[in-house]
């Protein structure tokens, strides 16, 4: 008894080190990961809604379900946590507008990269099997646009949840090696991905969150990744109804004449 008394005791010295912030977070993070993926799934929504539901509309509902969900669980619950239960402010959250000046130039700097990256990734047919994962926006442009507009729900739900509660809620534990702590999550749920965006969600990650850090804000990351995803949706679906698959420019033109 005396020797586990002693365990135990130790034990609870051990706890005691622990910063409860840091360990929330990181216990946090995959619990509302697991979550959204039961909750915010589409499977879960036709299972309760789908029925009663327009057929004209396809299974766009169910991804706005799942948009809405990441909203909920990578944005809003995390930042509560950090706000409220840790009383974190606004800015060492990751939600204040930080250096905006710098984050514009970051996004001005990655437009042009990350048009022609699509571009030219959009080409291959590896990424036109999986893009837009809403197949009905494929030959309704309209609905395609609703489908993009909600995706930003999801975009600030996952960014929040990796570049803002995960960075910003461990840095004062683990400084700069947040980004890459942040970093490992991000990629492996990328693991269901086509092999170059597998092998890209690595450095996407590291850099996407160095340039948080560097802004002190998680909102330049949301336009980052969104504008990437729109444009292989749109890309993509172009290709596959016109039939235009060349990298010319006469070819960008067909796409959209």
């Amino acid at each position: 008894m005396s020797q586990l008394r002693s365990e135990l005791e130790r034990v609870r010295r051990a706890c005691a080190q622990i910063d409860r912030q840091t360990a929330t977070v990181l216990v946090a993070a995959p619990l509302f990961v697991f979550l959204h993926l039961n909750v915010g799934s589409r499977k879960f929504f036709n299972e309760i809604f789908a029925g009663s539901l327009s057929a004209e509309l396809g299974d766009l509902p169910s991804w706005v379900w799942r948009f809405g969900v990441q909203g909920l669980t990578g944005f809003v619950a995390p930042a509560l946590i950090l706000t409220i239960v840790f009383r974190v402010g606004v800015s060492r959250a990751g939600l204040g507008v930080g250096d905006w000046r710098f984050a514009l130039k970051a996004l001005f700097a990655y437009l042009p990269l990350v048009i022609a990256g699509t571009w030219i990734l959009s080409s291959q047919d590896a990424f036109q099997r999986v893009y837009p994962h809403f197949r009905g926006g494929i030959e309704n442009g309209s609905l395609l646009l609703v489908y993009e507009a909600t995706y930003l729900l999801y975009w600030i739900g996952w960014e929040y949840l990796w570049r803002g509660f995960v960075l910003f809620g461990t840095t004062h534990t683990f400084g700069v090696y947040s980004i890459l702590i942040q970093a490992v999550p991000f990629a492996l749920l990328h693991a269901s991905k086509p092999v170059p965006e597998q092998m890209l969600s690595i450095v996407g990650g590291i850099a996407l969150g160095a340039v948080v850090w560097r802004a002190r804000s998680f909102w330049i990351a949301v336009p980052i990744h969104s504008l990437q995803m729109a444009l292989i949706d749109i890309f993509c679906a172009q290709r596959i109804r016109t039939g235009v698959q060349g990298l010319s420019p006469s070819d960008f033109l067909d796409l959209f004449r």
